[in-house]
């Protein structure tokens, strides 16, 4: 297994231990330049979200990834931990179904759109 993999799984697992639910995984390899992997998670309350994400990004740093940063950390009901080739968004599940994250990336999008 690659290091990305490894790591995506760590984070998996970190989130599914301290209770976010509804995690997802969405390869982004062949979609965006920007990462290789999305996770998607909810959380279940403003404290939960936040503490997913610091616990997120504590994961990440102990994993070699000193440059990670949570984004949003003024908002209330949701967070993206940015963990380089791992991007992480941790909602609440309000604002999660308004977003649809997981039907806009799971979708196929054609390489001329790719490009930003």
């Amino acid at each position: 297994m690659d290091k990305n993999t490894d790591l995506k799984n760590i984070i998996i697992n970190t989130l599914d231990f301290n209770k976010a639910f509804d995690i997802i995984l969405i390869d982004l390899k062949n979609k965006s330049s920007m990462a290789d992997y999305m996770i998607i998670a909810s959380g279940t309350s403003s404290r939960h979200i936040q503490a997913l994400s610091e616990q997120t990004l504590e994961k990440l740093k102990d994993n070699g990834i000193k440059n990670s940063r949570i984004e949003g950390k003024e908002s209330s009901d949701w967070k993206l931990v940015d963990g380089i080739d791992l991007i992480i968004h941790i909602f609440n599940p309000e604002k999660r179904k308004f977003y649809e994250l997981e039907k806009i990336w799971s979708e196929l999008i054609p390489k001329e759109k790719l490009m930003i």
